[in-house]
């Protein structure tokens, strides 16, 4: 089943199902297109996937729609493939599967899968990062917006940055107790939010561990070299950012704040608890 979603990201995605059925290979695949609606969540359309026993589902959007569908196929036998078409596909990237739809649909025939871990925050899913601070509020504006693309990203993080008071919080890793005031605390299954910002440099989504990523704050004078540090895998290398690995992550904030899930603004808590599942997913790679 490809479950296209036809709000995410820029591109249009009306010419994809004549696309897979000219690229798929249909002696080891039939491809039924379904289609995200106000009625049909791409995790509905995923669960339906897995009642009737499907070989795998084809997510057709960003790191939403992958988050959407990992939901609902975690802990099946239903593998996941992604053909990127959102804003940042961080995931993808992670995966090394080409940003050209073409080229993503040949991977899958290649039936090459993995098996991979998926985290939770609470009761939700996530399979690439997820955390509070600066990156969620970013997040939250974001969303917000009716325009997307890299341009208008960097805007809201200018419009954030300008307003943004860090959080104090209470983390536990794994039993190890910290007391911090952050300015993005993240935890991460792959390696980066998307469009190659590596907020995690070193993860792994076959280690069975969650990346930890607390960025401190800082001078606004070395704003650029932080901001930088993402785009050169270099950003646990910094002085003002503290990394961990761990199977499990407890946060307590002092104040209610929006969090993120795969990128996706969520509601204002004060409490998470964030739990990396080793080997609870499968992936077209």
């Amino acid at each position: 089943m490809a479950i296209i979603n036809p709000f995410s990201g820029n591109s249009k995605k009306d010419r994809v199902p004549q696309l897979i059925d000219e690229v798929i290979d249909h002696t080891k695949f039939d491809v039924e297109v379904a289609l995200v609606s106000r009625e049909l969540s791409v995790c509905d359309l995923a669960s339906d996937a897995v009642r009737n026993g499907y070989y795998g589902v084809i997510a057709v959007g960003g790191d939403g729609t992958v988050n959407g569908a990992a939901t609902a196929l975690r802990e099946s036998d239903v593998a996941l493939a992604i053909i990127p078409c959102g804003s940042g596909n961080g995931l993808a990237r992670h995966l090394e599967i080409p940003m050209n739809m073409r080229r993503a649909i040949e991977v899958i025939n290649r039936d090459h899968i993995e098996v991979c871990d998926y985290c939770t925050l609470n009761d939700d899913t996530f399979v690439c990062t997820a955390g509070m601070g600066f990156d969620a509020d970013i997040a939250d504006r974001y969303a917000q917006r009716t325009k997307r693309g890299a341009l208008n990203y960097v805007r809201t993080a200018f419009e954030v940055y300008a307003r943004y008071k860090p959080v104090h919080c209470s983390i536990d890793i794994d039993g190890k107790q910290i007391e911090e005031d952050v300015f993005v605390i993240t935890c991460a299954n792959a390696s980066q939010y998307g469009n190659n910002a590596f907020i995690a440099p070193h993860a792994s989504l076959q280690d069975g561990l969650l990346d930890v990523t607390i960025i401190k704050p800082f001078s606004p004078l070395v704003s650029p070299i932080v901001g930088g540090s993402l785009f050169t895998k270099t950003v646990d290398k910094n002085r003002n950012v503290e990394t961990y690995k761990a199977h499990q992550v407890k946060i307590h904030s002092s104040m209610p704040r929006v969090y993120h899930i795969d990128g996706e603004p969520m509601s204002m808590i004060t409490d998470m608890t964030v739990t990396c599942h080793p080997g609870g997913i499968k992936f077209f790679v």
